[in-house]
């Protein structure tokens, strides 16, 4: 799965989940490893993407977040 698709998915996860989501049972639906979620999901806070994280609890995303378009480099997409 390409990065930019990943970081996509991680949002849209992150959107349908009621409840905070583990970064491992992201990695497990993403089928990608859990420090490759760490790294993806510090991008994405570094976007301003407000995703909120509190260890052993789970991530959780603002639910007033419409998202725009990701900036990402040609580096940042492989």
């Amino acid at each position: 799965m390409r990065r930019a698709d990943r970081l996509f998915q991680i949002i849209q996860i992150l959107r349908r989940s009621t409840d905070p989501i583990t970064a491992s049972r992201i990695a497990e639906e993403l089928e990608t490893s859990r420090r490759s979620v760490y790294r993806d999901i510090a991008d994405l806070i570094g976007q301003r993407v407000p995703i909120r994280g509190e260890a052993g609890v789970g991530y959780v995303l603002d639910r007033d977040y419409d998202m725009p378009p990701l900036m990402l480099t040609p580096d940042e997409l492989e």
